[in-house]
């Protein structure tokens, strides 16, 4: 998805710089405190950072993992999804989304986005329920939290499990409440470069059942119950490192302001791009997004691309490809004709740069290049 060339532009405006916001003494001090303890695989470090973020999150319970994508797979699981069982997600994702499902040897199946919200349409969800339909599995994309409650509704009426994939929506209230207090399972990843991202891969449920919670615990622990020395289920090595734990609970304390920072940095690209020729991101009034990225939609995209790395402004694409058209998936026989909103975006979408540490200069140094690619095609 492109090079940086490092070196070429020192005035350039990085995608992503995580050491801007790094608050590195607190890790370093909670790094020496684990290697101390000589505890470094559960114990009261992941302890201590599931009650936190349990509370953070207003979820009665929540469970460290080993990556967003184990979470999905062990909520799968711990839901009823069984082999051969349909589970109704979205091709505007990570791979990740669906290849947890298919690694449950349950069937992805796609449907269609909202174009604003640019998650799951509870319209098209409905309409591919089969008899096998298991469970929904949205996605808030970009931090965008999905039309949960009417896909909620869809799970009621036909007596469906939900697991949200909330990957990227650290942070994220939908209709004034913490993401996550919807769906029967929420799930998160903690990469790097996620809102509240680890020094290293990990993620986390959280869920207001204690039954599907218990399960997840032992499906975590090589299907051991907490305690217990033998298994009562065949599980999965998904555990959450301790140093992780420790990192997540330094950095959980900063995503409050950091999200602030996000929105703050999201309103400055707004005003800055009013008058260019693009397609901005859409806050629902249900909503408060957490701003994972900032994504526009050009119709040129790839063009914008190139003149934007000519002048040093440094994007990405998230994401280039429609799942359902990547060769692992394809046999899972999505049409292209019924995902027409998720072909557009992905041939449209642009990520800008976008963290916290950005500064407005920096902003206005890339709106400033937009506006140039504008007027240079008048």
């Amino acid at each position: 998805m492109g090079s940086e060339l490092p070196g070429q532009f020192p005035d350039s405006v990085p995608f992503c710089d995580l050491t801007r916001s790094q608050p590195i003494p607190e890790l370093m001090a909670a790094a020496r405190d684990v290697i101390s303890s000589g505890n470094f695989v559960g114990g009261d470090e992941v302890a201590r950072f599931e009650s936190e973020f349990a509370s953070f999150s207003g979820a009665r319970h929540c469970v460290g993992l080993s990556s967003g994508t184990s979470a999905i797979e062990a909520a799968l699981t711990a839901v009823g999804v069984s082999p051969g069982d349909e589970v109704i997600t979205v091709s505007a994702t990570f791979a990740a989304t669906a290849a947890a499902i298919a690694n449950v040897n349950a069937v992805p199946i796609f449907v269609d986005i909202d174009p604003g919200r640019r998650t799951m349409s509870p319209e098209a969800a409905e309409a591919a329920l089969t008899p096998r339909t298991r469970a929904l599995l949205p996605v808030d994309l970009y931090g965008h939290p999905a039309e949960l409650e009417s896909l909620a509704a869809v799970a009621r009426r036909h007596g469906l499990a939900m697991v949200e994939d909330a990957a990227q929506a650290h942070g994220a209230r939908y209709q004034g409440r913490p993401i996550g207090s919807v769906a029967d399972v929420t799930c998160f990843s903690f990469y790097p470069s996620k809102n509240l991202g680890a020094l290293g891969d990990g993620g986390a449920v959280i869920t207001d059942r204690s039954d599907v919670a218990e399960r997840i615990r032992q499906l975590r622990d090589h299907g051991r119950s907490p305690g217990a020395d033998e298994p009562s289920v065949i599980g999965r090595n998904w555990r959450l490192d301790a140093i992780q734990a420790a990192f997540l609970r330094v950095k959980l304390a900063r995503l409050p302001e950091w999200v602030i920072l996000r929105h703050q940095i999201a309103e400055w690209y707004e005003k800055a791009l009013a008058d260019v020729p693009l397609t901005l991101p859409f806050a629902a009034p249900d909503c408060d997004p957490a701003y994972h990225l900032y994504v526009v939609r050009c119709t040129d995209r790839d063009q914008l691309r190139e003149f934007l790395a000519g002048q040093g402004v440094m994007t990405r694409v998230h994401y280039p490809y429609a799942v359902h058209q990547l060769a692992p998936f394809r046999r899972f026989g999505a049409l292209d004709s019924e995902l027409a909103h998720t072909i557009a975006h992905a041939r449209e979408c642009l990520s800008l740069p976008f963290f916290p540490g950005l500064t407005q200069s920096e902003v206005a140094k890339v709106a400033d290049a937009m506006t140039d690619w504008a007027d240079s095609r008048r």
